[in-house]
């Protein structure tokens, strides 16, 4: 039941080979696979006629199978001309599909003549090795020519043809009795026959459900990108239009709290330093949330120049130093005492310095101390900062630079933030094709390393500080 189901399905959709429309992907996909495929199918001709040959006249074994043989270099060229096919020549696209019918046709006549020959030759003890041939070319047919329905069908009528051929030549030699063992084997390849069609039928109708999964999946990476796309404007809209006013509340709180406008009373002072401070935090997270959106967008613009590390480290210790101050925690600076230069976009590496630098001193302890070094370790510049901190347990890399998490994510955790820096700064990092990564040890401290590829000419010597092209 179930197979008759599956050709009824099959007879069905013989439409479809007809629709030129649906034509490429199937053309495609068939010539793709049928050169593949080329090895294969002579190795096993090959290996065919040479046991033929053995028991058979060789002479004309092996002239047919050169016949076989050549036939493929027709496959060969089609693939070459059509492989810079796109779909949108419709000519162009008729012209292969009757040259791969036409193929099709001498490829397949090809095969069963070299096999009739075989049966023809075979004494009349049965057909057990042509019929063998012949059943392994045409499931090897319905296994890898399922992508179009009407190739298929006229590659197994041939060789359907070739069947009853061998089915009928001992009848009509003999004459047997009906039996005899001659009509047992003539009834063995009508039920053969049944049973490719029924094959044939399966692989084409799996072929056409994973084509239209892959159109469902198409269509819902298709929404999914409209979706994303749709969030990152929404998102950029809505950053854009936060940091305008926060902008004029932050300048006019600063404002009130200078005195400037007059003198405050002692109870408004503290509510005003809580306003000014929500608000430099406010505008840290819209800046946070344009970085992350130009990231996910590809739209960062990174201008890349020489850079030295020893600079760009001094430069970024120097931007914290008043946060350190006003912590009470030391930083010290230890760097390279020979030329690290790297190429990389001085304003976004010192970006990602100063939020490393900000989380070290953030969970240092009030009279800790926090160490940026720049070194040479093994084949890269490595600039490092380690902090005295209680460290990072394991098991948490994906949390530490992922968005909107933190390693301590709980209402009473000692210090706030997005959770976007890392995540930001990460991927800064990997468009410098560099590495962002720590190691770390609870109780003891953990150190962040930026591993760099150094700025060498053909020479090894350190390349002068010419401007490199902008990437975005």
């Amino acid at each position: 039941m179930d197979r008759m189901m599956n050709l009824k399905a099959l007879w069905a959709s013989r439409g479809d080979w007809f629709n030129s429309a649906g034509q490429e992907q199937n053309i495609k996909d068939y010539i793709a696979l049928s050169n593949q495929l080329v090895r294969k199918r002579q190795a096993s001709m090959a290996a065919a006629a040479i046991l033929a040959a053995m028991y058979f006249d060789a002479l004309s074994i092996f002239a047919l199978y050169l016949v076989v043989a050549l036939t493929e270099v027709l496959d060969l060229k089609l693939a070459r001309e059509a492989q810079d096919w796109d779909g949108t020549d419709s000519a162009f696209g008729e012209r292969i599909l009757k040259r791969i019918v036409i193929n099709t046709v001498i490829s397949a006549l090809a095969i069963s003549v070299f096999i009739m020959n075989i049966a023809i030759q075979q004494t009349p003890q049965g057909h057990f090795t042509p019929l063998f041939f012949l059943f392994s070319a045409s499931i090897f047919a319905a296994m890898y020519n399922s992508q179009m329905m009407g190739v298929l069908i006229l590659r197994l009528s041939i060789y359907g043809f070739a069947f009853l051929f061998i089915a009928f030549l001992d009848v009509l030699r003999f004459r047997p009795p009906l039996g005899s063992h001659i009509w047992l084997e003539f009834f063995t390849i009508i039920f053969v026959l049944y049973f490719i069609g029924d094959i044939a039928a399966k692989f084409y109708l799996n072929y056409q459900e994973r084509l239209r999964q892959m159109d469902l999946i198409k269509e819902e990476n298709e929404r999914s990108k409209a979706a994303l796309e749709a969030k990152s404007r929404f998102l950029a809209t809505v950053s854009h239009e936060l940091r305008t006013p926060l902008t004029s509340i932050i300048g006019a709180v600063d404002l009130i709290k200078s005195g400037k406008i007059g003198s405050l009373p002692d109870t408004v002072g503290p509510v005003m330093e809580i306003a000014s401070r929500n608000g430099y935090r406010l505008a840290a997270l819209i800046e946070d949330l344009l970085d992350m959106q130009k990231v996910e967008a590809g739209e960062m613009v990174f201008h890349f120049r020489p850079t030295d590390a020893n600079d760009l480290l001094s430069e970024a210790v120097d931007s914290i130093s008043g946060y350190a101050s006003k912590l009470g925690v030391h930083v010290t600076s230890q760097l390279c005492s020979e030329a690290c230069l790297i190429s990389g976009d001085r304003a976004r590496l010192i970006q990602v310095l100063s939020n490393i630098l900000s989380n070290a001193l953030k969970f240092s302890i009030e009279g800790g101390s926090v160490t940026a070094r720049v070194e040479h370790v093994g084949h890269h510049i490595r600039i490092s900062i380690q902090d005295d901190g209680p460290g990072i347990p394991e098991g948490v890399k994906d949390r530490v630079f992922g968005k909107f998490t933190q390693v301590d994510s709980s209402d009473i955790r000692k210090v706030g933030g997005t959770g976007l820096g890392l995540y930001i700064s990460k991927q800064i990092v990997e468009s410098h094709n560099a590495r962002l990564d720590y190691v770390s040890e609870l109780g003891v401290g953990t150190t962040f390393y930026l591993d760099f590829d150094p700025l060498r000419d053909e020479e090894g010597s350190d390349q002068n500080l010419t401007a490199l092209p902008e990437t975005v």
